[in-house]
């Protein structure tokens, strides 16, 4: 018997990359292998020359049609099977092995905005709902919308397998959050796309779309970031590693605030629980702090960090090769702040 296999791959849009699927009638005893499409409708090929290769990188169950149905993340190759310049996980798996000693391990808290209409879910035609305060982690029918799609997404991904950790609705009403982790790269980028592939597939039924933008209502309202939790071995032993760890991300932040996403001058305003974008800091429990220390980690005096300036619409690949390159190679030379003991002192 035969089954269906929704191949899944990152698009070559810019600034902000699109998902694309279509559907492989698989026949039976057959695994999914690799596939082709259309580069010149994708922003990945011209006209004449345009043939792109799906080579299937991550594969779990279909939640949504069930049985034996599957969906399959792609990496897109060029015809002589060599990384397409729009293939961002290629070059993070090179930094995972790189770094492969050091254990880099990654959680991501993803979140997102529900857009109907062209304006967010539930707000009024003319005007604004009631100002930010009571959406957070709220409950009632005046303050929160989208939990239908955020129950059906989460049941979705935990039927399919992704390591899914939780959802809250955030500061902004319309605006929701789930968590995916812990887990090594690039295996983290896999999940995070397909949970993100879930969500925006599932909404197409309540008819509401996935705004993925970092700040999709200007003034006095939260941006959406997809802030990145990362520790390494040494880090999940020793807080002297995690001080040094945010020591070295101020010093390479032009590069990270370039590949952190569209838009993040618009969301790093230092409002609303940001740090400004030409700014660097760091401290424990701290969320106005571009990179925050939890108290957990600081009480325990072992743990990892949280880099709050990545945008939602960041590409996961590109953050954790990022956050590997600028930290695990810092840590490979030795480099280490005297300051540690200081801060620590001062928990």
């Amino acid at each position: 018997m035969s089954y269906q296999a929704e191949y899944i791959w990152i698009d070559g849009t810019t600034p902000t990359p699109l998902m694309r699927n279509k559907t492989r009638i698989i026949q039976d005893g057959k695994a999914p292998d690799i596939w082709g499409f259309d580069g010149s409708s994708t922003n990945q090929a011209p006209g004449d020359d345009s043939d792109c290769v799906l080579q299937p990188v991550f594969q779990c169950q279909d939640p949504l049609r069930g049985g034996d149905n599957v969906l399959v993340l792609c990496e897109v190759l060029l015809t002589d099977f060599t990384p397409h310049p729009t293939n961002t996980r290629s070059s993070c798996v090179a930094a995972a092995e790189r770094f492969a000693e050091q254990e880099p391990m990654f959680g991501i808290e993803q979140e997102y905005t529900f857009f109907k209409d062209g304006r967010p879910l539930g707000w009024p035609v003319n005007g604004y709902p009631e100002p930010q305060g009571a959406y957070y982690c709220g409950v009632g029918g005046q303050k929160i919308v989208g939990r239908d799609i955020v129950e059906t997404h989460t049941l979705a991904c935990m039927e399919a397998g992704l390591h899914i950790e939780g959802t809250n609705a955030e500061v902004m009403m319309a605006q929701w959050e789930f968590q995916v982790g812990t887990l090594p790269p690039p295996s983290i980028g896999d999940e995070l796309w397909v949970a993100r592939w879930l969500l925006m597939r599932i909404a197409e039924d309540f008819e509401v779309e996935v705004n993925w933008d970092a700040k999709p209502i200007a003034g006095d309202w939260n941006g959406a970031g997809a802030h990145t939790n990362f520790s390494t071995l040494a880090m999940r032993n020793d807080f002297d590693a995690i001080i040094a760890g945010c020591e070295a991300l101020g010093r390479n932040v032009d590069e990270h605030i370039a590949n952190y996403g569209e838009g993040i001058e618009r969301r790093l305003t230092g409002k609303h629980e940001t740090a400004r974008y030409d700014q660097y800091s760091y401290g424990v429990s701290n969320r106005g702090a571009s990179v925050r220390i939890p108290w957990a980690a600081a009480k325990a005096g072992k743990g990892w960090l949280e880099d709050r300036r990545p945008n939602a619409n960041m590409d996961p690949y590109v953050v954790c090769r990022l956050i590997m390159n600028t930290i695990c190679s810092d840590a490979e030379t030795g480099e280490r702040s005297q300051s540690s003991s200081d801060l620590a002192d001062a928990i």
